[in-house]
């Protein structure tokens, strides 16, 4: 059975960080592409970061330069560091994966909510 579950979501004020944990069970971790998605309220669901199992990223331009999204194999685990977060941050986070072979799983989503 695959999980995704996503946590590390809380009400931060802006110019705060978080970072979030994307923990995955009944996929092939190592060899995964993983990825993180928001979506606000009203909006569409959007790509926040991406990883490959080669460590290269991708990042929405809207985060560039304020967002790592980092792996670590041994606990089959994705992180997405969040600092200097801004009130249009606010959204649901959801962790996507495998994108680069089989079917695809999402997680449950974890809240972030940045106050001005």
């Amino acid at each position: 059975q695959v999980q995704l579950v996503e946590s590390g979501g809380a009400l931060v004020q802006a110019g705060g960080s978080l970072r979030l944990s994307c923990a995955a069970s009944g996929i092939a971790f190592s060899i995964s592409t993983v990825a993180w998605y928001r979506q606000a309220p009203g909006k569409q669901r959007s790509l926040v970061a991406l990883i490959t199992n080669y460590g290269s990223t991708t990042y929405a331009d809207s985060v560039k330069g304020r967002f790592t999204i980092s792996r670590d194999n041994a606990k089959n685990t994705v992180y997405l560091q969040m600092n200097s977060l801004k009130p249009e941050d606010t959204a649901v986070y959801y962790c996507k994966a495998p994108l680069n072979y089989g079917p695809v799983y999402w997680g449950q989503g974890t809240q972030v909510t940045v106050s001005s």
